[in-house]
């Protein structure tokens, strides 16, 4: 297969579009193009050879809602923990909930004052001299 050139066609994935999509080379950098164009949306972006970004996730948002599961339904949390737990199944990069920080989690919600509702709008004056 030929090297791109500058404006030729090539599908990527556009950060913009959140699909796959028809993108144009806009540089090349030792025979790969380096940034493309999306033909959709005309985002400009690195070059990602049809890979998606990695899903972000909130590891510390994961554990409140476990415990707020565990406090609901303990079984089913016991199955979730359960199926966690299992030694065959090894999981890289989750981290464990610190308990302090669940605990200064909670006490901080129980601590929190209801918001008062804002004031009802008052009715605006009429000019005098004008019905």
């Amino acid at each position: 297969m030929r090297e791109p050139r500058l404006g030729d066609d090539i599908d990527d994935y556009c950060v913009r579009c959140k699909r796959v999509m028809n993108h144009s080379v806009v540089s090349v950098i030792n025979g790969e193009p380096a940034k493309v164009r999306c033909r959709t949306c005309h985002s400009d972006h690195d070059f990602r050879h049809e890979q998606a970004p990695p899903p972000k996730v909130d590891l510390r948002k994961q554990a409140l809602f476990k415990e707020v599961l565990k406090k609901v339904n303990p079984e089913e949390a016991a199955a979730v923990v359960e199926i966690e737990a299992d030694p065959e199944v090894e999981v890289e990069g989750v981290l464990e909930p610190d308990p302090i920080a669940v605990e200064e989690a909670e006490a901080v919600k129980e601590e929190e004052e209801p918001v008062p509702a804002p004031p009802a709008p008052k009715a605006k004056a009429r000019a005098k001299g004008r019905k």
